[in-house]
């Protein structure tokens, strides 16, 4: 997995976690509900770069 897509999966997840907080904080259900939204296309994101990079693995990158 590219460093950089590591970079912002890691950045859109956090932000995620941080929009769930303070929607929780505030009582906003809404904002709550983005956060983890947010998290979960992250994390699906995340997931992706793990596939490719086992592909990579097992048949080699050949570019």
């Amino acid at each position: 997995m590219a460093f950089g897509d590591k970079v912002s999966n890691k950045a859109e997840e956090l932000g995620g976690k941080a929009k769930e907080s303070l929607g929780a904080a505030t009582g906003n259900d809404e904002l709550r509900a983005e956060g983890r939204a947010d998290q979960a296309a992250a994390n699906a994101k995340q997931a992706g770069e793990h596939v490719k990079d086992a592909a990579k693995d097992l048949f080699g990158d050949k570019k």
